[in-house]
């Protein structure tokens, strides 16, 4: 049987899942959940992102329906971003995620550490274990 006959929707998923689960996507929709609607450059200074990063990741979020972009036609031109319908379903997750990433520092520091220690022993020690 062929691969997308087990699971037709997989590439689709895998897709969804490759544009939600960046960092920095999940790193705007938990500042737009938190903050709400944010202009491009309040998002900019939140996030620590290079504009062109920004860019692309509201752009894409956009595309799929989890950001929506509101120009207004003044001078300057102003530019705003919020969470759809879409994307405030999308928050729970997310910060859930975002929680869990922030509450496991701590033991992921601890962990790295353990690997880093034991990968620079056995580069001294010429092993491979």
């Amino acid at each position: 049987m062929a691969d997308n006959q087990k699971c037709p929707d997989c590439k689709r998923i895998n897709e969804v899942l490759s544009r939600v689960g960046d960092r920095w996507s999940v790193l705007v929709v938990i500042s737009l959940a938190e903050h709400g609607t944010l202009r491009f450059n309040e998002l900019k200074r939140h996030l620590g992102i290079s504009q062109r990063m920004l860019s692309l990741t509201l752009r894409e979020l956009e595309r799929d329906g989890l950001v929506i972009r509101t120009y207004h036609p003044v001078i300057p031109p102003k530019v705003e971003y919020a969470l759809s319908a879409l994307g405030k379903s999308f928050r729970e997750p997310v910060i859930a995620l975002g929680l869990w990433a922030h509450d496991n520092l701590p033991n992921i520091d601890v962990s790295r550490e353990r690997y880093d220690a034991t990968k620079e022993k056995q580069k001294k020690t010429g092993s491979s274990l």
